[in-house]
């Protein structure tokens, strides 16, 4: 009997000292694979299949419509929004000698011929005496006028618009027979004349489309 408890008891430290078996882990997942990190090219803005600025700026356009008198503009001018269905385009032309505002350009065309236009022209300054020198540009017959002193337009409503001193109009009057075609700049005489010689230069381009 003492033989058979002492085996028990041998037998119940060996179990109890015993490791316990590993509790078996599922065996991770693989990592999902990366992502390829490639994406679509965004268009860069300006760049040559982009906006238009990466070609710089444009050259001045031709007046579109039966106008058929194609131009090209100073460097120095700038297009401006037209203020009314009536004008082809419009520039802006920098102030000179300490004037307050840019000099206008206005582009138009209608009828009635030549000298009638000069007059209305005139009668904007006070029937001031325009002066007139004809030149041909490219086959065209052009006429360019120069009027200075007080230059009063029509104002809103058919109102006049209070007269202003000091003023001078440079333009040109290309004559196609039953139309004529109107490049007019009104500012200050020292904005407008500060710009003649570039005026002389646009006007050598007058040319037939």
């Amino acid at each position: 009997m003492k033989i058979l408890a002492v085996l028990a008891v041998s037998a119940c430290l060996v179990a109890c000292n015993k490791q316990p078996e590993p509790i078996p882990r599922d065996k991770p997942a693989d990592p999902a694979p990366a992502a390829s990190g490639a994406v679509s090219p965004v268009p860069v803005i300006g760049s040559a299949h982009g906006s238009a600025a990466a070609t710089g700026a444009a050259t001045a356009a031709a007046p579109a419509g039966p106008e058929d008198i194609g131009y090209d503009a100073p460097a120095a001018w700038t297009s401006a929004p037209n203020p009314s269905p009536m004008r082809k385009a419009t520039f802006k032309i920098p102030k000179a000698g300490g004037e307050p505002d840019d000099a206008e350009l206005a582009i138009s065309s209608a009828s009635g011929g030549v000298d009638q236009n000069v007059k209305r022209w005139e009668q904007q300054f006070g029937d001031a005496k325009a002066k007139t020198e004809a030149r041909t540009v490219n086959g065209l017959k052009v006429t360019i006028v120069e009027i200075k002193g007080k230059f009063a337009a029509g104002g809103m409503m058919g109102q006049p618009a209070p007269p202003k001193d000091n003023q001078m109009l440079l333009g040109a009057i290309v004559d196609t027979g039953d139309r004529q075609h109107f490049f007019k700049m009104i500012g200050g005489d020292k904005t407008v004349s500060a710009a003649k010689k570039d005026f002389d230069k646009f006007v050598s381009t007058f040319r037939g489309k």
